[in-house]
């Protein structure tokens, strides 16, 4: 124990210094618990307030998707450049190193495969697999209009629930039918719901018209679903109108991990996501790192 008479009378207690009292950075995050932000901290880079995430989670109703047949191989080189991870359980634990320090979201609803009816879905993970885990975000799909609406928003609610107990977030992920028209009203619609219900953030579809009315509207921060594979300078292209119309990032996977350079993609994008340049400029890019690899 020390002396009392040798500790020094504390003085240092600034007090023509306010108190620092920051706002959190994300869009609908003010009012999080601490260990929630911290996880949003790791999903959404903090600089930019953006987040490039990279979507494996297609083996969950797809089976082995083209460029997702062997995960170690074409997915590992990835891992550097991607702020967050987007998989199922069963790759993380099989795959990912645990040396993996960024954001993983969770896929935690599924059910039905591509032979069955998709919006078929129940909640598929439990909260106390996704905290052994370290999960920072658990994704459910939401089938806003689809044969199982009600079930798929319940499950939706029902993580938002859990998730607030345990401080992880709830990504929702609007899925559109085939018989569904792809418009600013529809995503409108389904984002809002989603928002209102619960959800920390929303994964949606890019629209050519009117995506500022969606990412506006929408309490909650938007990131854009990457969605079919596209030639390289067109996904840039959306990535890029998506970000300028108010989304906080993307969520891409074969447009990714199915191009001809996927190293060479992934950082094309975060030229777009996180440092604003046009496609072009980033389509360059693209193909310079791509030459580089191909020696």
């Amino acid at each position: 124990m020390p002396d009392p008479e040798q500790v020094k009378e504390e003085k240092n207690f600034y007090p023509d210094v306010p108190a620092r009292a920051e706002p959190f950075f994300l869009k609908g995050a003010n009012a999080l618990d601490w260990g929630m932000q911290n996880r949003l901290a790791r999903i959404f880079d903090p600089q930019t307030g953006k987040t490039v995430m990279l979507a494996i989670d297609h083996g969950y109703f797809q089976g082995p998707t083209t460029g997702l047949e062997r995960v170690d191989v074409t997915i590992l080189p990835l891992l550097p450049y991607a702020d967050t991870l987007m998989c199922t359980r069963g790759i993380l634990r099989a795959v990912i190193p645990p040396t993996f320090t960024r954001g993983v979201v969770l896929r935690a609803s599924g059910g039905p495969s591509i032979l069955k009816e998709l919006s078929n879905e129940q909640i598929a993970l439990d909260i106390e697999d996704a905290v052994r885990l370290n999960a920072a975000a658990l994704a459910v799909q939401v089938f806003i209009g689809g044969e199982y609406e009600t079930q798929t928003v319940h499950n939706m609610t029902r993580l938002a629930d859990l998730g607030n107990c345990y401080g992880i977030a709830t990504l929702a992920v609007t899925a559109v039918g085939r018989e569904m028209v792809r418009d600013a009203r529809y995503m409108r619609l389904a984002c809002r719901i989603c928002a209102e219900l619960g959800a920390t953030y929303v994964k949606t579809y890019y629209v050519s018209e009117d995506f500022e009315t969606v990412t506006a509207s929408c309490p909650v921060p938007i990131v854009i679903a990457g969605g079919k594979k596209l030639p390289e300078l067109d996904a840039l292209t959306m990535a890029y109108r998506a970000v300028q119309e108010g989304a906080a990032g993307v969520d891409m996977g074969r447009n990714i991990f199915q191009a001809e350079s996927p190293v060479a993609m992934i950082q094309a994008v975060r030229e777009v996501v996180h440092g604003g340049r046009k496609p072009e400029e980033a389509y360059d890019c693209y193909l310079t790192l791509k030459q580089e690899a191909e020696g």
